[in-house]
């Protein structure tokens, strides 16, 4: 390897116009290698960029794993279940959980002086987790909320708010029917944006006390458990530890618990996220190809260009493989500048779209205003590593032109 490397070396650096290789060549092909790799750095970065945000939106509304009433999972229009403490206490004994918190919620109508708009009130205790919603807070304040007082305080989304023409701090009618039309008059502490329309236009958050009046409930009644997981990685292994040990188990009241997960809620836009891995693969492969096929180009001329250095390479003594080698390795220094060049094009693009959004979406088709983009070490690492180990691997083959080669022939030209 040592002699092969520094005859690959001495080419690579030679600045004697005789034997320099082929500009155009060489610049088309770390030109390829440096835009497939860009692409592809940029490929997994938005996909899993968006795939994190799409999920922490849907699971920021509904959390990851949701405890209801077995007779209505399939209805806003919820039926009880008893959330006392042995079943936090339960809960919290699997390892994986982090945060449970309970919701109830009461399909109703908001009656303005010229409109009027469906949605569902949402009400939730002082065990709440705000942290999603502080996120997404554009005008206003979360509102402490209680399960032992009303109060009357809401959070609604700048979508519901322009569409209703509504304000911080003004008072909107909700109305319900339960047996008979009840009405509560809210006040507007908080707007909200999440560009996830399928939420931000059905729902209002309030105190978990003010829809268990409307429902006419026990004070330990609830339209379900949110659970929180350490790890969404384990998502399905900690639903089904739940449920062996929840499904079918009847509360006091009699009435039995469902487990699901955010996946199981949502299959339609999980299945959406799953499509878009296919995608990556197919710019995947299309991007490594296109970077192999401009270096073999680009090694062929080189070979071809150095004819004569391969026959009085051959006449001195060496072997086909350490000929092989030699150009090998020179390949490997061409690939590696423009891997070089094109991870600063990747990295570079990577971190103004994350420092300045400069790519703008239409949120409501794809539920962010910009491009999403997220990465870690070990996928750059791997997809660096990955585009030379095959670039090198497709070189192989075209490798072989140097058996081709006869000294006797070569160096009748020279």
């Amino acid at each position: 390897m040592g002699f092969s490397f520094f005859i690959a070396r001495r080419i690579y650096r030679s600045e004697e116009d005789g034997k320099r290789v082929s500009r155009p060549a060489v610049l088309i092909a770390m030109i390829g290698v440096a835009l497939g790799l860009a692409v592809m750095i940029l490929s997994i970065a938005v996909v899993i960029g968006f795939k994190k945000e799409v999920r922490a939106k849907v699971t920021g509304f509904s959390s990851h794993i949701q405890i209801t009433n077995f007779d209505g999972v399939r209805s806003y229009e919820t039926k009880p279940v008893a959330a006392d403490d042995s079943i936090f206490l339960a809960l919290y004994a699997y390892s994986e959980v982090k945060h449970i918190q309970r919701y109830s919620t009461k399909p109703g109508m908001i009656k303005m002086d010229d409109t009027f708009q469906g949605m569902i009130l949402k009400g939730v205790g002082q065990e709440f987790d705000a942290s999603f919603f502080q996120d997404h807070l554009v005008e206003g304040e979360i509102p402490q909320f209680s399960d032992t007082v009303a109060s009357n305080q809401i959070l609604i989304s700048r979508s519901l708010a322009t569409k209703l023409k509504l304000k911080l701090e003004d008072n909107i009618y909700t109305y319900y029917i339960e047996n008979e039309v009840r009405a509560r008059r809210f006040t507007i502490k908080g707007i909200f944006q999440t560009n996830f329309s399928e939420y931000d236009d059905n729902f209002l958050l309030t105190d978990i006390y003010t829809v268990n009046r409307l429902k006419g409930w026990n004070y330990d009644q609830v339209s379900g458990l949110e659970i929180q997981v350490k790890d969404f990685d384990r998502l399905e292994e900690t639903t089904y530890q739940i449920a062996v040990d929840t499904d079918r188990r009847l509360d006091r009241y009699g009435e039995s618990f469902y487990v699901r997960n955010i996946e199981r809620l949502n299959p339609q836009i999980f299945g959406w996220l799953d499509m878009l891995d296919l995608n990556v693969w197919v710019i995947l492969i299309l991007m490594i190809g296109v970077a192999g096929f401009t270096v073999i180009s680009g090694l062929l001329i080189i070979i071809l260009e150095r004819t004569n250095m391969i026959g009085v390479l051959k006449a001195l003594g060496a072997d086909n493989l350490t000929i092989r080698k030699v150009f090998l390795w020179l390949s490997v220094f061409l690939i590696g500048k423009g891997m070089l060049w094109g991870n600063l094009l990747g990295a570079g693009l990577y971190f103004v779209q994350i420092r300045f959004g400069v790519f703008k979406l239409d949120p409501e088709t794809y539920f962010v205003d910009t491009v999403p983009m997220s990465l870690n070490v070990w996928i750059y690492l791997l997809l660096n590593m990955g585009t030379l180990m095959i670039s090198v691997l497709m070189l192989i083959g075209p490798s072989y032109l140097i058996t081709k080669i006869e000294p006797a022939n070569s160096m009748r030209y020279e």
